[in-house]
């Protein structure tokens, strides 16, 4: 049995439930999707496949030495230094920065791009904020797919949850007869082979797996804390004015203490759905368990806890945060 699930791109089996391209043996010769991808698409039953590390790496290297144009997409909420990345591919490469419309509607576009211009150094041809689900956009990429693809091949890269999968649905709807649609969901590592999407006779969209960062927050939560974890709606920034020894509960998840003298200026962004407390830093020793990260800002920085959360923090500060081991906590510069 050799076809795929046009979902995520599994090959079916019929072997063992528990894996990935699992079908009945009597579906073998309907079957379209498996029935992971079905339970996903009807139930919101999301079922978790451990895959190695090095499939996903043999796939993005093998796209790193083509002539093809690649779309390399990025969620703004989880913008660092891996899109340094985008400098390895041999063809040319398009930056597509996603889920802008989950910053505040006061955040505006160009200052983003500003802000990436001027701290990431990138040999890329264009940058584009693209809003799947509300077609954002759409038009203008579909523009310059044309204008720098090399071949009929165009592929889709980065990061797990970034959009790849909805973005190649909503050009299925917008500019192809085809009714087969990916499949999406919030949780990593939905799509889990290569799946060629042909939009039409000069176009075929090339969806890749996720690249999987083992030191994001998300990374291994069950799914119904991922859910509660992704930011889904706008975000309402929750601004402290911070004293010296006071501390910010990021739910059970972070916490940060604030050690300077003067009084400093906090704002979180992050999933509404994660309670937010001010406490004081020495009546209370909660998650002081965690993993200890020390940061000595210069003002104008934020700290990031790679797929939970960041903090914009408007003076010199000294903080520390506490948080579970194996996460990348970073400082930068504002990015809003």
């Amino acid at each position: 049995m050799t076809k795929k699930c046009i979902g995520c791109g599994a090959l079916f089996q019929t072997v063992d439930n528990t894996k990935e391209g699992y079908i009945k043996k009597e579906d073998k010769n309907k079957a379209v999707i498996c029935r992971r991808c079905f339970r996903i698409k009807n139930y919101g039953d999301y079922q978790i496949v451990n895959k190695d590390k090095k499939n996903y790496e043999e796939i993005f290297d093998n796209i790193k030495n083509k002539n093809d144009l690649v779309l390399f997409l990025c969620d703004i909420l989880t913008l660092d230094d891996s899109l340094m990345k985008l400098n390895d591919f041999k063809g040319p490469v398009i930056l597509i920065i996603t889920k802008k419309d989950l910053l505040p509607k006061s955040v505006k576009e160009y200052k983003l791009l500003e802000y990436i211009k001027s701290n990431y150094k990138l040999n890329i041809k264009d940058i584009l904020f693209v809003c799947s689900i509300k077609n954002y956009n759409l038009d203008k990429l579909y523009e310059i797919i044309y204008k720098y693809k090399n071949s009929s091949k165009v592929y889709l890269v980065g990061n797990t949850n970034a959009g790849k999968s909805t973005l190649i649905n909503a050009f299925i709807k917008s500019y192809s007869n085809s009714s087969s649609m990916i499949t999406t969901s919030i949780l990593p590592a939905t799509t889990l082979d290569v799946i060629e999407v042909k939009i039409n006779d000069e176009l075929i969209l090339v969806d890749t797996p996720g690249i999987v960062s083992n030191n994001n927050f998300l990374t291994n939560q069950l799914p119904k804390d991922v859910k509660k974890l992704s930011v889904r709606t706008e975000i309402k920034p929750r601004t402290y004015q911070m004293k010296s020894n006071e501390s910010i509960l990021i739910g059970e998840y972070a916490r940060f203490d604030y050690l300077t003298d003067d009084k400093n200026s906090f704002t979180l962004y992050l999933s509404n759905d994660i309670d937010t407390q001010r406490i004081k830093l020495n009546t209370n020793d909660k998650l002081r368990n965690l993993k200890k990260y020390e940061f000595v800002l210069d003002g104008k920085q934020d700290i990031v806890i790679s797929g939970l959360c960041f903090c914009k923090i408007t003076k010199p500060a000294k903080v520390v945060v506490y948080v579970k081991e194996n996460v990348s906590v970073f400082k930068r510069s504002n990015l809003i």
